[in-house]
Formats: structure tokens, sequence, C-alpha cells
């Protein structure tokens, strides 16, 4: 019997194998954009205007960049976040420069990037699975909803989820839908409450001093031009995606990607933020996840030999050999040291052993 028909029969059969390494060498990608966030003793007033003392103790993010990162060109209008937190919400607000400050949409839980926006993606446990996302316009219309999973991985998106005592405002420095005058621009803020997304979480929530959360923010804008003294988007043009962490695809549903917040109890004077020790071992995982994909797609079936995926990351890491089993259904794969054990399946939900 060929060694390889017999690997995949004890594969099949369940067992665990230490997987090979293929002909590709893994280069991992860098570490995601990180955001120390400060405990505020004194909530802000959520009035769209991020100017209490509250939030002049916490610093703005560098700022938003094409969602494919520094290859592309950069934004030609600035946006930048800040965050803070305490025993109930996290705090969100941002600043987004605009010579045209323009939204139509009105009704709640409508496709809201169908005007210029800007949305919030949070996975507090980091699985993969099971987040939120929020979109706002300048009209202060919100989207919220719930992701089972990625949308490449079948996920649901589940309109009817709301944030449960979301506390949201818009303010326009300039004038709204007047395209014959220049704007500076709008601000938003934003307060999600931790009750309201305890649920998607294995996390702690509220979160304590040190923990780390994985978030991303987006800017949706779109080409636009003046007719009959209103401002339409350009036709067959597609939007601009602007965003905090780059993603490196147009695919704001790549939650690894995603940036870090990390939470400090401090309430001025932020800590450095500390990188994630377990990155490249997490980026090694989807390496192997995306050629996983690739060969499924190609044949129909999943690899029972990584000797097969030449396009997937070597098997034996810096963390300890790695171990892969598949089925008739799909896959899972473990990498890392005692104790620093993940394991990512084929939906491409992962977890720490």
């Amino acid at each position: 019997m060929r060694i390889g028909l017999f690997m995949g029969l004890l594969l099949l059969a369940g067992l665990t194998l230490t997987v090979p390494a293929p002909t590709a060498e893994f280069v991992p990608k860098p570490h995601p954009r990180g955001y120390v966030a400060l405990r505020t003793p004194k909530p802000p007033v959520i009035d769209g205007k991020p100017d209490e003392d509250a939030w002049k103790a916490a610093p703005w993010s560098d700022d938003f960049g094409d969602i494919e990162g520094d290859a592309k060109p950069k934004p030609r209008y600035r946006t930048r976040m800040k965050m803070l937190w305490d025993e109930k919400y996290l705090y969100i607000a941002a600043e987004l420069d605009e010579p045209d400050v323009w939204a139509t949409i009105t009704e709640h839980d409508a496709v809201i990037f169908h005007d210029p926006d800007f949305e919030v993606f949070l996975d507090p446990d980091g699985d993969n699975h099971l987040y939120a996302e929020l979109e706002l316009n300048a009209k202060n219309t919100t989207w919220d909803l719930l992701l089972t999973k990625p949308y490449k991985d079948s996920g649901k998106a589940i309109n009817g989820w709301e944030i449960a005592g979301l506390k949201t405002a818009v303010a326009i420095d300039g004038t709204l839908n007047n395209p014959m005058d220049v704007d500076r621009g709008w601000s938003v803020e934003i307060a999600i409450p931790h009750a309201a997304i305890k649920e998607l979480s294995n996390a702690s929530v509220p979160p304590k001093d040190g923990d780390r959360w994985r978030i991303n923010f987006s800017r949706v804008q779109w080409d636009t031009e003046v007719k009959a003294g209103k401002t339409v988007k350009i036709e067959n043009r597609p939007e601009h995606n602007w965003v905090w962490s780059p993603q490196g695809v147009v695919d704001m549903h790549r939650p690894e990607r995603w940036g870090y917040l990390q939470f400090s109890s401090a309430t001025s004077n932020p800590p450095a933020f500390v990188p994630d020790p377990d990155a490249a071992l997490k980026d090694w995982l989807h390496e192997f996840y995306y050629a996983q994909r690739m060969y499924h797609k190609e044949r129909g079936h999943y690899a029972k030999s990584s000797a097969d995926l030449t396009g997937g990351p070597a098997g034996k890491t810096a963390w300890g050999d790695a171990t892969f089993e598949t089925t008739k259904r799909g896959f899972t794969a473990t990498a890392g040291a005692k104790g620093r054990r993940w394991t990512i399946s084929q939906d491409s939900h992962h977890s720490k052993e």
C-alpha cells in the first residue's frame, strides 16, 4: 500500500498526523494595528462632538489607509478614531474630513454603505465567529447586525439582532446635502454597551486591564458629481474602502486581519501596546486554511496530506510540529507548543486549546 493512501485512511479514521513540510515557505504578515483604550472616570456625552475632557485624554489613532494596504493610493480625505471604556460601555469617536457631507438613507437596518458611512467591526474573543458590525451615515441612520461567521464561510447576517442600549450621534461641520458650499466634515460618537455584546464572546465582558479584543473600522466613500443641485454617485464606479488596520484584500469580513483593542485601567498616559505573541502562529494557521480552501475549490475535497498543499505553509513551525485531521466534511489544523496551541477549522473558526 502506498504511504499517501495509508495516511489518507488513517485521517479518515479520525487519527491526527504530523504534517510534513510542503515546498512553500511561510512568511508572516505585518502585525495588525493596535490601540490602547483608557478607562474613563466620567462617561462622555454622546452628542457627536468628541470635545469633552474625557476625550482629550484619549489619543487619536493613525490615519486610515486603503483597505488593501500601503501599495494602494492614500485616501484623499483624513479619517481617524479614538476609544475609551468604563464598566458599562465601549466608547468610540471618529472624525471624517469631507468637503461635501451628504446622506440619503433614513431607514434603520437598511444597507447604509450605499451612502458614505463609518463602520465598526467587533469580535471580542477573536475566534472569527459571532461578531458584530455597525454602520452609520451622516444622518445618524444605523445598521447593526450579527455575523454568525464570515460570508466566505457561508456565514449569515442576522439583521434582526440589535445592539441593545446602543447610543450614537453625528455632528456635521458644515451643511448636510448642500453641494454648493464647502464643508469640513463630520464626526461620530458611539457607546456600545458591554451587556449587549456579552452574548457574542467567551472573553471577559466587561473587559479587564490588559485584555485584548479584535476590532476594525472602515469608511466607505463614493465618487460623486452634482446633478440638478444634488450630490449623486457616479455610475459604475466602485466605492473606496478606507480602514484603520489594512485587510490586504477588499473584504472587511476577514476578522483575522482586524486590529487589536487593548484595554488599560489607566485614566491618562496609556501604556504601550503589547503585540499579540501568537500573531504569527495564527497567520500560519490561516494560510493553511486558505490553501485548503483553494484545494477544495479545485478538486471538490480537502487535502489529506499537506504534501499536496504546495501553495500552503510549511508543516514544521517555529512553535512545534503542526498536525491536521481531514474528514469527509472538513478539517482541523493545530499548531503551537504546550499552553499555546491554536486550532483552525474549515470555516475559519479558531481557538486556543
